[in-house]
């Protein structure tokens, strides 16, 4: 790529890009250089343009090679961010770069993706179209995934790696990100799951990123808890001790400090869970003990380092999930004990702030008014605190607030277009204070701001060094970390500064050693295909190796009627696995949490369809589908008092011929404490009363090896075609009798049959007394007041 000079700058001059609009500098002409020519990971410090490496190599690739480019980005506004920054950067008219985000119709992106030049997407999107087949990564020529530390463990790009390296003609990845891993290990597992295989590294350190950057100073600012929000903390810690003394009776610890580490914590849960496989009822109950201790750590935490009112906030979800129906013992002992309920009384009282937020504001005040500056990022990971904090600093200041979308506990959170319009709005200078939850720390492109302050320590380095970055790009920052005194804040400060020197240790030895780290990479690649090749007899992507004599069971047998319902040997086992035809499995959209539908996406022979079925969750013909449910999901069914298998059940077998129920796990007999013929009723019920097969399998794995079998006879063997049938069948009179009835304050169908039965009707339920509620079998003090409650109070 050429460079062209105007007046200082010189720009890049390249076919594809906006004339006088890439700003020309080496260290990024060095790292698209090597990205250009293989498998790349592009380690780079925030705010020095990333990005820019990536569109380069874009740019070069479509302009030599052609084909389409992929990027990828973790959050919607980098993902809308990035779209903006390579429209006004590429000559590509703007309708050929598209950005595809959940918001987008499935179909309308299936029409899209055949027209665009350049998609710019989140993983669970691509992921997403990948498994239901509406899209194709054979004609993707350049794929980047942005902040790729996350591709670990079950994240979306690792999936959407493994299948680019295996669909796309002429493949290229570039992984980019600040801050790649902890250790070596880490950013090794990074570039294996990516497939990367050279590491390119610029820091601080070299000549010419030096003159693009700025010493960030980072002080802390040390804040003292007032007496009441001790006493609130206390009185949690004396629960905290007590639970742990009940631990310490069960062997699992030593010590009965409320200051134990999250390290300990898992430890126990680990021998918990022994206690649990080895079948002692004991392990039960210490888990449940361990979970209210989680919960009581929980609330500690945000009295001590967030807020009095996140507090409450907590407190308030925690009665909440109490009540409902199915509440967990920890969720019921944890809001019944009286110091838990003292402490929430206190808190209830509390009409002052932490200390926190004063201090905050005097920061401020330094900043924008004494201090001359325009605009400060107050980063929490609270968003309770963001939108109190919010409040209280729009009093005296400029500010919006800068979170993410809705979250469970029913928190309004913000559109795509509002996160959009907020930060266009604060980089023109129309506010001075953003205040954000850990949304605003991957990448955004925000503006340059006088002052980090973290509301308070964060343990990790990457989000630590993510927040960091958004100062000091252009002239030098400053960086505040608030801690409260002999809180979990000092301890999370000194693990983020460790954590944070390590991972500067390391990227500066990862420079060093990059080479070194290539090589392996690449013999680590070669060793894969090798295996990949099935030199060793097995197949390549993972499937079972067909077994010798069992391809002759595959073949249609001729005593098979019309109707396909004959017995027949000859369709036990589907087609061998070298049969050329391809069989589709129909996945409903929520089956997406386990891992089954991308295993079955990337088998030869197999194409997934994501559907959102009325009925099952697996349709692989005509005539059968599949309700998975774990062994933990059954056995649910059977001590919480929930029927809906059975409902779901019931609309199975009324529209398939041949409904399967799928049992996946072991422990079925061992799990709870279930009496052992109430699973066999439960199971007989589900054979004999609807007709149903009751199939078992081991793991995610095992179901989908079976899913496969059952697609390939179906469809090879018997010539079957997959239809998607009806929708639920319409609820009886009764049911929707119950339904009303159980809906109230969350008290469960067999509560609402008990009291139907009792009082005749609905209406007569809605109008009953307290003392006649407590007739009732099942019906105790606690759950009549909360139906009077619910029935009887205004609505506000």
């Amino acid at each position: 790529m050429a460079a062209t000079d105007d007046g200082d700058a010189e720009y890049v001059d390249h076919p594809l890009l906006a004339p006088g609009f890439i700003e020309r500098r080496e260290y990024q002409r060095r790292l698209a250089d090597t990205a250009v020519d293989d498998h790349t990971l592009v380690c780079l410090p925030t705010g020095l343009g990333k990005t820019t490496v990536s569109l380069l190599v874009t740019a070069d690739r479509l302009h030599g090679v052609g084909g389409t480019a992929l990027f990828l980005a973790p959050t919607k506004p980098l993902v809308q961010q990035h779209a903006t920054f390579y429209r006004d950067a590429l000559t590509i008219p703007d309708d050929e770069i598209t950005v595809f985000t959940g918001e987008v119709r499935p179909d309308d992106r299936a029409e899209l993706w055949a027209e665009s030049r350049i998609v710019i997407a989140t993983p669970q999107v691509v992921e997403n179209d990948l498994i239901g087949g509406r899209i194709s990564l054979s004609e993707v020529t350049h794929l980047t995934f942005d902040e790729c530390h996350r591709a670990t463990g079950d994240y979306a790009y690792v999936y959407i790696a493994e299948r680019y390296h295996a669909d796309a003609a002429s493949p290229l990845v570039t992984g980019m990100s600040a801050s790649p891993g902890g250790d070596e290990e880490a950013i090794m597992t990074v570039c294996e799951n990516l497939g990367l295989h050279e590491v390119a590294v610029m820091t601080e350190d070299d000549a010419d990123v030096a003159e693009y950057t700025h010493d960030t100073e980072v002080e802390w600012e040390r804040v003292t808890l007032p007496d009441a929000v001790i006493e609130i903390r206390d009185a949690i810690n004396e629960v905290i001790v007590d639970r742990l003394e009940s631990l310490k009776e069960l062997g699992v610890t030593n010590t009965t400090s409320p200051d134990l580490s999250q390290r300990d914590l898992n430890r126990m849960r680990g021998q918990l869970q022994d206690l649990i496989d080895a079948d002692q009822s004991e392990g039960y109950e210490g888990m449940s003990i361990h979970a209210e201790v989680m919960k009581l750590r929980r609330a500690v935490e945000l009295a001590e380092t967030q807020s009095v009112e996140s507090l409450r906030r907590y407190f308030e979800r925690q009665r909440n999930a109490a009540r409902a129906s199915g509440a967990s013992k920890a969720s019921q002992r944890l809001v019944s004990e009286p110091k838990v309920r003292e402490a929430m009384r206190k808190a209830e009282d509390f009409d002052d702030l932490h200390p926190k937020f004063r201090q905050t504001r005097v920061l401020l005040a330094q900043t924008l008014g004494i201090g001359g500056g325009e605009r400060v990022i107050v980063f929490t990971e609270s968003r309770d605190t963001a939108e109190a904090l919010t409040d209280f600093l729009a009093e005296s200041f400029d500010v919006r607030r800068f979170v993410g979308q809705g979250d469970k506990d029913g928190s309004d959170g913000m559109t795509q277009t509002e996160q959009g319009e907020t930060l266009d709005a604060f980089r023109a200078g129309e506010f001075e204070v953003l205040v954000s939850t850990s949304v605003a720390e991957e990448g955004l492109d925000v503006p340059e701001v006088d002052l980090v302050l973290f509301y308070e320590p964060v343990p990790t380095a990457i989000r630590s060094i993510q927040r960091k970055g958004r100062t000091g790009r252009q002239d030098e920052g400053r960086v505040v970390v608030l801690m409260a005194e002999d809180t979990r804040d000092e301890a999370f400060f000194w693990i983020s500064r460790r954590r944070e020197r390590e991972m500067e240790d390391e990227l500066a030895k990862l420079k060093g050693v990059a080479d070194e780290m290539a090589a392996e990479l690449d013999d680590g690649q070669t060793a894969l295909d090798a295996f990949d090749d099935g030199g060793d007899g097995t197949e390549a992507d993972g499937g079972a190796t067909a077994q010798p004599g069992l391809a002759a069971f595959g073949e249609k047998g001729d005593d098979e009627g019309d109707d396909g319902t004959t017995a027949d040997p000859d369709g036990v086992v589907a087609a061998a696995e070298g049969d050329d035809e391809t069989v589709e499995i129909v996945v409903d959209q929520r089956e997406l949490d386990s891992a089954i539908a991308r295993d079955l996406s990337t088998r030869d022979g197999i194409e997934t369809r994501l559907e959102t079925l009325s009925v099952g969750d697996y349709v692989v013909s005509d005539r059968v589908a599949i309700e998975r449910k774990t062994v933990t999901d059954f056995l649910d069914t059977l001590t919480g008092g929930d029927r809906s298998l059975f409902d779901q059940v019931g609309d199975l077998s009324r529209h398939y011929a041949r409904p399967v129920v799928l049992l996946e796990g072991e422990g079925l007999y061992e799990e709870r404490n279930v009496h052992p013929d109430a699973i066999r009723g439960a199971l007989a019920s589900l054979t004999v009363d609807f007709g149903v097969s009751v199939l078992r399998t081991e793991g995610e794995g095992d179901t989908a090896d079976l899913l496969a079998v059952l697609a390939g006879r179906e469809q090879t063997t018997r010539d079957r075609t997959v239809s998607v049938h009806g929708e639920k069948s319409a609820k009886t009179l009764d049911e929707q009798q119950e339904y009303v009835v159980g809906a109230i304050a969350d008290i469960g169908p067999v509560t609402a049959r008990a009291l139907l039965e009792h009082f005749g009707s609905v209406e007569a339920v809605m109008t009953a007394r307290e003392e006649d509620l407590l007739e009732v079998d099942g019906v105790g003090e606690v759950t009549a007041d909360r139906i009077r409650t619910v029935v009887g109070s205004d609505y506000s």
